[in-house]
């Protein structure tokens, strides 16, 4: 790879959170950051906390074995500390989560004149279980590290449950009314098979539910198309919703469903996934500008097809589509390498390395301020919101903690 993951996560990303958003106080990390890293908010909002408990985790068994610099103890702490803010602030009875608390952990304060709110998501709570487990993971199985195993694996219960029903509530884009998601069962895939790794009691049925609906028969993936979201008749599948794609999710969930196999052979990557990966860069790659589109249509381009009524999602596919996000690069160049490295493709070498010039080249920022994640079509810096008005703590620091294994030829920890 042209780019030096490690010496960039550790000069350039992990220096920006340690020093402008580490909440060591009371556990957690402050993230409703504006694209010029202005704070906002001292709002937590439980999706991003649980991110960062996972991340701070794997960076302290990283710097455990060797693969990074830094200290393992203060990351192991600061995991801990936050899945103990989620647990204490956050996790509800019935194995739901707030979906956003204040910064010492009370009711957020409604601005004058606002609605209260009433936000829930199927994503922030198995963000929170993927922390919970990922703090599970730093000891052994006494008591404490027991509970937070037990109470991620309620969330995990809890959320199969409802994606199941379809009773799944997945703020801040609700799910159609005759569609079904890809992201849902996606990250339920992801947080349970990480959570199965992890030894939580229940994670491995899930997982396998959760893989049967994204590439069993009749499932949202298939070859030679992928759905992101996959209306229950065939009258809709002339709709915007139903043809737009987000190879940036597509590339994402390939890579997951390569580290389930890793957990669980029973999860076995189709073998057809590969074909499936590289026809998400060639929708997604901007032709005029470079970069990858947010989404596409199924046939490429610019997104087509009716519109629903007054669906807000689609929506944002129509004004936002052409943006280039932060996410969608290091997920889109993580998937790239992985496959580089586990099929011999040169192809999917190519991809990486014209990747990672294009995200390298874009998205940090020239002034120290971690990376200005939000982009125009040209690549200049957009000021604007994209699902949730926080700078995320979670996809750059991952991809670049999983390239440094590939880079040291490690694995993932267990």
């Amino acid at each position: 790879m042209t780019h030096d993951a490690r010496n960039h996560l550790e000069g350039v990303v992990l220096p920006w959170w340690d020093r402008e958003a580490a909440d060591d106080a009371r556990g957690g990390v402050f993230t409703c950051f504006d694209n010029r890293g202005r704070l906002l908010s001292h709002d937590k909002l439980t999706w991003s906390q649980g991110r960062w408990a996972w991340l701070c985790a794997e960076l302290s068994l990283d710097a455990g074995r060797g693969l990074l610099s830094g200290d393992a103890g203060l990351w192991a702490e600061r995991s801990i500390a936050t899945a103990g803010f989620l647990r204490d602030h956050a996790l509800r009875p019935d194995g739901s989560t707030r979906f956003r608390v204040a910064g010492d952990g009370a009711a957020p304060t409604v601005p004058r004149n606002a609605e209260p709110r009433n936000e829930e998501s199927v994503f922030a709570d198995l963000f929170a279980a993927l922390g919970l487990t990922g703090a599970a993971r730093l000891a052994g199985t006494d008591g404490d590290h027991a509970s937070l195993r037990a109470d991620a694996g309620a969330i995990l219960a809890s959320a199969h449950a409802r994606i199941s029903a379809g009773t799944a509530r997945t703020e801040p884009y609700p799910v159609p009314a005759g569609f079904a998601d890809l992201a849902s069962p996606m990250l339920l895939l992801h947080v349970a098979s990480e959570a199965q790794d992890a030894g939580v009691v229940g994670a491995g049925e899930v997982a396998a539910a959760a893989h049967e609906l994204l590439v069993g028969g009749g499932g949202m993936l298939s070859p030679g198309r992928w759905w992101e979201y996959r209306p229950s008749g065939l009258a809709d599948e002339d709709t915007l919703v139903a043809r737009h794609v987000t190879p940036g999710h597509l590339l994402e969930l390939a890579w997951m469903l390569v580290h389930a196999e890793r957990v669980d052979r029973s999860l076995a990557a189709p073998g057809w996934l590969p074909d499936l990966a590289l026809m998400a860069l060639e929708r997604g790659w901007d032709a005029e500008y470079g970069g990858m589109l947010r989404y596409a249509d199924r046939a490429g381009g610019r997104p087509e097809g009716r519109l629903l009524p007054g669906d807000r999602y689609e929506k944002l596919v129509r004004e936002t589509w052409s943006t280039k996000l932060w996410w969608v690069h290091v997920e889109a160049l993580y998937a790239a390498r992985l496959f580089a490295d586990t099929t011999g493709d040169p192809r999917f070498t190519r991809w990486a390395e014209r990747l990672a010039d294009y995200t390298f080249a874009t998205f940090p920022d020239p002034e120290g301020r971690e990376w200005i994640q939000i982009r125009d079509r040209s690549g200049d810096p957009l000021d604007a919101v994209v699902a949730l008005p926080v700078k995320d703590p979670f996809h750059i620091a991952r991809a670049l903690v999983l390239l440094n294994r590939l880079d040291s030829g490690a694995s993932t920890p267990s």
